[in-house]
């Protein structure tokens, strides 16, 4: 049986996460904005004021985060490869720090969901060479138009590039702590290449990483066992996607193969496991007994989001199902999101048209809800 909960209660109860113990469970969830400074991929002083008026999350994960020019799939995103890159992430820790908040970099490599023109001409890579429907966002560099561009078939990693890429999400760890953020989250859902490697849709290898479940986990193993060495297994999580079937991804054995990795997961006591539900109006809701299923392979903190308000909030918190939900676009409109949730004020609407590239319109321009 459920709980249906309408008041704030149970969403603003303390709660520990990676060595300390948070005020409440309104995490913001990672969003591209894409609003680095060019030419480099570079965080700068405005990405710094966006993460610092929201530093009132319990945690802030960040945008995605390519972790190598390969990894690269979006336009304006920022890197955690370069010096440049990595002062600039500065800059937007010591802001959020400043302001109390604690803050994860999302670790990001796109694999297939890229362009030529992000790969120097070349094919983006993949577990494997496999055309599918996908779409990215990009700037035409001559004209600045932007829009949606269609992704073209990937060529598939060599196993020596698979240890290359592995090492480029050690050093991206490393370098985010060296830029002074309090963990990493692995991007490993939305059919990115990570998520790429788990399902038998993007994954047809017949090598050591591919075939069969432990073939497909592999690859992911191997990268949060490089991250969790390198940066210690309390500052390092992953985000996982059970339930995608869009962009190529729907894969008959995804959810035995989730709780697989789920299992790992808890046996390397990293910082928390996120999970993304479906965002799209008529998509399936995670069930229950799936929800059951997680918790028993992993009794550690899970982070939920996707299409969440106040009363499922309290309800999936309530239930022991989650220990913080994670808010998306409602954090775009509201920095100030988790006073209106526990005063219950009016949640301001975002404007769409100012997601993805531009200045601070629609990015740092949002008001706080007026004190008293």
């Amino acid at each position: 049986m459920t709980t249906q909960i309408s008041s704030p209660a149970a969403l603003f109860t303390p709660v520990r996460l990676a060595g300390r113990t948070l005020a409440h469970r309104v995490a913001m969830a990672p969003m591209t904005r894409a609003r680095s400074t060019q030419p480099g991929d570079i965080p700068n002083e405005l990405n710094a004021r966006y993460y610092a008026q929201r530093a009132s999350a319990a945690l802030i994960v960040t945008e995605a985060t390519q972790i190598s020019p390969q990894g690269k799939g979006y336009s304006f995103t920022p890197g955690i490869y370069s010096a440049e890159q990595v002062a600039g992430w500065r800059k937007v820790t010591e802001a959020v720090h400043a302001a109390g908040g604690t803050v994860f970099l999302q670790l990001w490599h796109v694999g297939r969901m890229s362009h030529e023109d992000f790969q120097g001409g070349g094919q983006p890579v993949a577990p494997s060479a496999i055309a599918f429907e996908g779409q990215v966002w990009k700037v035409d560099p001559l004209t600045g138009e932007a829009g949606m561009v269609a992704c073209p078939v990937p060529r598939a990693l060599s196993i020596d590039e698979i240890h290359v890429v592995i090492e480029d999400f050690r050093g991206a760890a490393r370098n985010a702590i060296e830029a002074g953020f309090d963990g990493v989250e692995i991007h490993g859902a939305n059919g990115y290449l990570v998520d790429q490697f788990l399902r038998t849709t993007s994954n047809q290898r017949s090598d050591d990483y591919g075939g069969s479940r432990a073939g497909r986990l592999r690859f992911l193993k191997e990268v949060v066992t490089a991250v969790a060495e390198e940066v210690g297994a309390e500052r390092t999580a992953i985000r996982l996607a059970p339930f995608l079937t869009a962009r190529g991804m729907a894969c008959p054995d995804i959810l035995p193969t989730i709780l697989e990795a789920t299992e790992f997961l808890h046996e390397q006591h990293i910082a928390y496991l996120h999970l993304v539900e479906a965002d799209w109006d008529d998509a399936p809701r995670f069930s229950d007994a799936f929800r059951q299923a997680i918790r028993e392979r992993f009794p550690g903190p899970i982070i939920v989001a996707g299409l969440y308000d106040l009363a499922r909030a309290n309800q999936v918190i309530a239930n022991g199902f989650a220990d913080l939900v994670a808010f998306g676009r409602p954090f775009v409109a509201n920095p100030d999101l988790p006073r209106r949730l526990l005063e219950q004020l009016p949640l301001a609407a975002l404007d769409p048209a100012t997601l993805f590239g531009g200045g601070e319109h629609g990015y740092t321009d949002y008001p706080f809800w007026p004190a008293g």
